[in-house]
């Protein structure tokens, strides 16, 4: 599940709920690069989140929280419990090809958000007319200039600000039919893991520690206090199905943080690894609902009563 936008949307939304500081936000964001930054693309967008233009630069970390309380606007007081048409809410978006749902069709924040595979896209319920979305993109250093001892590689996490023709639609995922579904999915995926029976290269001896080695590495992402507990159970299960995919198809996989990556390389027959996708890609399709719907759950949690 975890990438920038699903950092952002949470800790952003938990901030502007309340229910979390500032820091946590950039706590959050630090786990994937060191510094972060936020343009606009467009003339609308810096109107409604007060980014410099036109003389476009990028703006530093305060700013991006600034953007966002300026994207979501001033929420009523006694916000908690309203609903979202009342308030300005924080989404996310995970595109892939064939499912671009949440995104508006013929537009460049469309493009880069597929391009990205994730987004954010926040309302204002001030003006129906308009939304804004962000899309982040990594920025690295010339090798002969590393900007960071920690990470010399990644410089930075810019995000850039889009205006959008009006608010999107969201599909609504429901938790428990979610969690069936991966329950299902678990065990179909470590079916096929024993099933395939592949092997690992020569250091890992083990491919089910490989895959709980993918886990851990995820771990490093904290979660909002409010998040509902089925929601927790959700993604953690969703993890599983998704390092166990990584495994078995033999995909050349990292972890989520830069700077503690963890290489994974497994060998096999052209066959086996045809095997492998296609008995384990109708579970991505799973994983990928059950995560929506568990980031939408935290998401709404946060303006709880």
């Amino acid at each position: 599940m975890w990438c920038p936008s699903v950092s952002l949307s949470l800790w952003a939304n938990a901030w502007l709920a309340g229910k979390a500081a500032p820091d946590d936000v950039l706590d959050a964001l630090s786990l994937w690069a060191p510094k972060q930054s936020v343009t606009a693309y467009d003339a609308v967008a810096a109107g409604h989140t007060g980014l410099p233009w036109p003389d476009v630069h990028d703006a530093g970390t305060v700013a991006l929280l600034q953007t966002l309380r300026a994207a979501v606007g001033r929420s009523p007081a006694g916000a908690a419990g309203l609903p979202d048409r009342l308030r300005g809410t924080i989404n996310v978006v995970l595109p892939v090809p064939g499912d671009v749902r949440g995104l508006a069709p013929g537009t460049q924040f469309g493009r880069d958000a597929l391009a990205a595979g994730e987004a954010v896209i926040i309302t204002n319920p001030d003006d129906a007319a308009t939304a804004v979305g962000l899309v982040p993109e990594f920025s690295y250093a010339d090798p002969d200039e590393a900007c960071d001892d920690l990470a010399p590689e990644l410089c930075a996490l810019s995000w850039t600000v889009y205006s959008l023709p009006g608010h999107p639609v969201f599909d609504h995922y429901e938790l428990g039919d979610a969690e069936y579904s991966l329950r299902s999915a678990v065990r179909s995926a470590a079916d096929a893991l024993g099933e395939i029976g592949l092997a690992a290269a020569s250091d890992v001896d083990d491919p089910r520690g490989l895959v709980e080695q993918l886990l851990e590495s995820a771990r490093q992402h904290r979660i909002p206090d409010h998040a509902p507990t089925r929601a927790l159970r959700v993604l953690e299960n969703a993890a599983h199905v998704d390092a166990i995919i990584a495994v078995s198809a033999g995909l050349s996989r990292t972890s989520d943080a830069p700077g503690d990556r963890i290489a994974v390389a497994i060998t096999q027959s052209s066959s086996q690894a045809q095997i492998a996708t296609d008995a384990l890609r109708p579970l991505t399709t799973v994983v990928r609902s059950a995560r929506m719907a568990a980031v939408t759950a935290i998401l709404h949690s946060a303006w709880a009563d």
